[in-house]
């Protein structure tokens, strides 16, 4: 959240946003499993500008055994963001916020993973933040699921995220970084859509009461659209090797 500079519109006059979007709509989506060769399970997901890029390995034995659980697998999450993701060069080293994130998205993802089916191995996660551009922990966490369905992983659904911001005091569905930057809230959500089951829910920032509910059903509109997404991508991606085979 920041004071918005002199100069800067987040607004036109036509009620349309920097990028000509509606307050409820979403940013060009683009969704692809599979994409690398080495993992267990991959996948890419652009919300926007925002590129990311998602692997899983697992499960498996760490040769650590005193991570290792005796009734479930152990789920491990890596965020990180790529030093050419942002403007400034960022550095290579994990920040607190990508340790702070890695633990969000882990406990996002974990209600949806049957971990109960591998006691005694770990699954690992790794998300590449390829280019910033806002939403980068919604979208990893859509990211991410993908790549745990596509690693063959038992899961109870699919597991969604899109953030909903406050910006000029109206409600905008995925907002881009300039309107993370100066809006005056900030709600990313994510969810198991078919159960209807929240798993990430944030805020930063002030929204009234109902403001937040609002805000929580923008995002749920924001969610199950990008759940149709990703259950054509899966589609797609095993369609595709059936024909193959």
């Amino acid at each position: 959240m920041g004071i918005l500079k002199p100069g800067i519109k987040l607004f036109t006059d036509e009620g349309l946003r920097i990028d000509g979007r509606r307050p409820d709509q979403l940013r060009p989506i683009k969704i692809e499993v599979g994409v690398l060769k080495n993992a267990d399970g991959s996948a890419y997901v652009e919300y926007g500008n925002t590129k990311i890029l998602a692997a899983v390995y697992g499960p498996r034995d760490p040769g650590a055994r005193h991570i290792l659980l005796p009734n479930r697998a152990t789920l491990r999450c890596r965020y990180h963001m790529a030093p050419f993701s942002t403007h400034e060069r960022k550095s290579p080293a994990p920040s607190r916020r990508e340790i702070e994130l890695s633990k969000v998205i882990r406990e996002a993802l974990e209600p949806a993973v049957i971990v109960e089916a591998f006691p005694r191995t770990v699954i690992d996660i790794f998300i590449e933040v390829l280019n910033a551009d806002g939403g980068t922990r919604t979208a990893g966490v859509t990211a991410a699921s993908l790549a745990l369905a596509d690693a063959g992983i038992p899961m109870r659904d699919l597991v969604a995220g899109v953030a909903v911001g406050k910006v000029q005091g109206i409600l905008v569905l995925d907002e881009n970084e300039q309107e993370d930057m100066y809006g005056e809230a900030d709600l990313p959500v994510a969810a198991m859509p078919t159960l209807r089951e929240i798993t990430l829910l944030q805020l930063n920032g002030v929204l009234t009461e109902e403001e937040f509910y609002k805000a929580l059903e923008l995002a749920w509109q924001g969610i199950n659209q990008i759940y149709k997404l990703q259950k054509e991508a899966l589609k797609k991606r095993y369609a595709g090797a059936e024909e193959e085979e």
